[in-house]
């Protein structure tokens, strides 16, 4: 698959959030500002990128030839916990403000199911060194843009006459499901059309 298709699979036709429905804790407690929303889909980004190669580098230079295989998703989730600390520290030290706005939601980066499900799908996809990379800095791009899009609708709702009973998340989930049959639009066919 090339490179182009990678990046437009996994931020339109696979995004996580809005077709795979991976990472939905952050979708709808970060979304609530698109200053924090714009950070933790930085962050994110970043996680899933070098989660990628790191992954990739683990699994092909030592679980596979110690014959460890069966160890795939722990020691995965090993590499994303101390990404994500070195996450926390930069952030914390450059940034206190995003750091206080992300608040328990940047710790979560390590289980969020996003983080791991690009990591395990890049080796199931078979995919080498640099489409791991691509396919995880494309995830991120994709998680970001759905949480722009999604802090956007949620500050503009604020303003709304919403009905009380759907204020705050109901009405958040809603958007999200409007949002995911928009998304749905973009599905395997339209990329063969585009890229032949």
């Amino acid at each position: 698959m090339s490179y182009v298709a990678i990046f437009i699979t996994y931020i339109f036709v696979n995004n996580f959030i809005l077709t795979q429905f991976m990472g939905l804790c952050p979708f709808i407690g970060v979304s609530k500002n698109s200053e924090s929303a714009i950070g933790m889909g930085m962050a994110v980004t970043f996680v899933m990128g070098i989660a990628s190669i790191m992954t990739y580098l683990v699994y092909t230079f030592v679980l596979v030839p110690l014959n460890l295989v069966y160890l795939q998703t722990l020691t995965f989730i090993l590499v994303i916990a101390a990404l994500v600390q070195f996450v926390e520290m930069i952030i914390q030290k450059n940034s206190p403000a995003l750091y206080q706005a992300l608040g328990i939601y940047l710790p979560l980066i390590t289980t969020n199911c996003a983080v791991l499900g690009i990591a395990i799908l890049n080796i199931t996809e078979g995919y080498n060194l640099m489409q791991s990379f691509c396919a995880g800095t494309a995830g991120g791009i994709g998680f970001t843009l759905a949480l722009i899009l999604m802090s956007n609708i949620r500050e503009r709702m604020e303003l709304q006459p919403v009905p009380k009973v759907f204020k705050g998340v109901p009405i958040a989930f809603i958007s999200g499901g409007l949002m995911a049959l928009a998304f749905m639009a973009f599905d395997k066919a339209l990329l063969i059309n585009l890229l032949g």
